[in-house]
């Protein structure tokens, strides 16, 4: 049985999407008379389902060396678009902390937004955001990466522009999404560049491909800042920062996940993409100013209650 979970562990994002696609007959006024309390139990439901199942997978390859599961999109002439997922003590462990914090987020999110009637909403966005980081945290491909990184945009602008008839919220989302896409688009010029160069985008083929690739320093520089792009700004990270505190607009359930796991999501990504940036130590050098920079500029930021 444990060996039949642990290779359906790519059910385990899609238990958040799926706790979001039960939640519509609520979100959209389908069903009235119940209120929307059954949408929240419905996706509650479906991260303890999560959690439970992740648990028995962590147990199970505690063990084991890391394992990869292939699944293959696209295959033309010599294109293989491929998406691939890693199974190893530590992803299944960064999926589980996902999964846990979404628990306790979307318990808090009972009370918090009890009287709010938009309330089951709230919990299909927050399921939706649910799946996108378990994802991000047993990917081995960066194509699915990004593209999980890309619903982390879509997520953070519909968390944050919840309460959307408040002009302020609006410039708020609307400033979380266009910052995040800058990052986004500079990210897609790196992966459509890294896979012409690589011939693959599964982060272990990309170590090997690291190892003896040989590159002009141009070509790696610029290279290395497009792959950090997304993933700094998902940290917020000068100068993709701005975003940050508007983001504090959104209801306080939802800026646990987002000021928490998110940071931890763009960190984790940089740490796969290592192997590549490592080729140019101009991008090495640039990532240790942004963090510096990041860091000194926060801890000299007052709080408007401490003024």
């Amino acid at each position: 049985m444990s060996q039949f979970l642990l290779q359906a562990c790519w059910w385990i994002p899609l238990y958040g999407l799926i706790g979001a696609i039960l939640t519509l007959p609520w979100s959209a006024g389908t069903i009235r008379r119940t209120g929307p309390r059954p949408a929240a139990y419905f996706n509650l439901l479906m991260t303890v389902v999560a959690f439970l199942h992740g648990s028995v997978i962590f147990a199970a390859s505690w063990d084991l060396p890391a394992q990869q599961l292939l699944v293959h999109w696209v295959q033309a002439a010599d294109l293989d678009l491929s998406f691939a997922i890693e199974i190893s003590p530590v992803s299944v462990g960064a999926m589980e902390l996902v999964t846990l914090l979404s628990l306790l987020a979307q318990i808090y999110a009972l009370g918090y937004m009890e009287k709010d009637w938009a309330m089951a909403r709230f919990f299909g966005l927050l399921g939706f955001f649910e799946g996108a980081l378990s994802g991000i945290a047993i990917s081995d491909s960066l194509l699915l990466t990004y593209a999980l990184l890309e619903m982390l945009t879509l997520s953070t602008y519909l968390l944050v522009g919840f309460w959307y008839a408040q002009p302020l919220v609006v410039t708020a989302a609307r400033d979380a999404f266009l910052t995040k896409r800058v990052g986004d688009v500079l990210l897609l010029m790196g992966v459509v560049t890294l896979s012409t160069l690589a011939g693959s985008l599964n982060f272990s083929d990309l170590e090997e491909w690291a190892e003896t690739a040989t590159l002009s320093p141009t070509v790696a520089t610029l290279l290395g800042l497009a792959l950090i792009a997304a993933p700094t700004a998902k940290c917020a990270q000068f100068p993709f920062h701005l975003w940050l505190d508007e983001a504090m607009e959104g209801p306080n359930p939802a800026s646990i996940m987002r000021n928490t796991v998110v940071v931890g999501a763009g960190a984790y990504t940089l740490i796969k993409l290592q192997p590549v940036l490592a080729l140019s130590p101009v991008t090495d050098a640039v990532l240790v100013v942004l963090g510096t920079v990041t860091a000194v500029g926060a801890s000299l930021v007052r709080s408007p209650k401490l003024t």
